[in-house]
């Protein structure tokens, strides 16, 4: 094969090379530094998430009349695993709580697992003990006598409470 030299093939080539790097060229930063800031969502709503109404009040839903957000300030119930009376001891997150109960003589106490795995009362000296309980499960116990009764799960022992008994 024959390479043959044009004046008019050779400027050709130029003026297709010289087109291409000017393209290149433009698609590139032009002389402007790249923005790499972070985008801005701004909403017609005017609120962080669509579909929310700006400060969680009045209605959440423009065409369901009756439908608002809860507010932020205070939550509507009592968590579930709060103690449910003041002589009560709730097992939640493998925790006795209150952790120590201070009560008078004469006072029963309920103890309400809430955990998914089963727990006991295992008193350290003896006196009260409870069968294992399952989630939901409750066991009662009347002191009688004044003291301080420490006890445990005996099957997570880590797990302790104390109930005070006053004369």
């Amino acid at each position: 094969m024959r390479f043959i030299r044009s004046p008019r093939r050779t400027a050709l080539a130029v003026a297709a090379t010289a087109t291409a790097l000017l393209s290149v060229s433009a698609c590139g930063s032009g002389g402007n530094a790249p923005d790499n800031a972070a985008p801005t969502f701004v909403f017609a709503s005017g609120t962080d998430t669509p579909g929310m109404v700006p400060g969680g009040t009045g209605s959440a839903m423009p065409g369901m009349p009756g439908m608002s957000m809860p507010s932020s300030s205070a939550p509507a119930t009592a968590p579930a695993d709060a103690p449910a009376g003041p002589n009560d001891v709730t097992i939640t997150n493998f925790a006795f709580a209150p952790a120590t109960l201070t009560v008078p003589v004469g006072t029963t106490v309920t103890w309400t697992n809430h955990d998914e795995e089963p727990h006991n009362i295992s008193p350290a000296t003896g006196g009260f003990k409870s069968p294992n309980m399952g989630t939901g499960a409750t066991y009662t116990f009347k002191f009688t006598k004044a003291g301080s009764y420490a006890y445990v799960c005996s099957i997570h022992p880590f797990m302790h409470g104390t109930v005070v008994v006053t004369g």
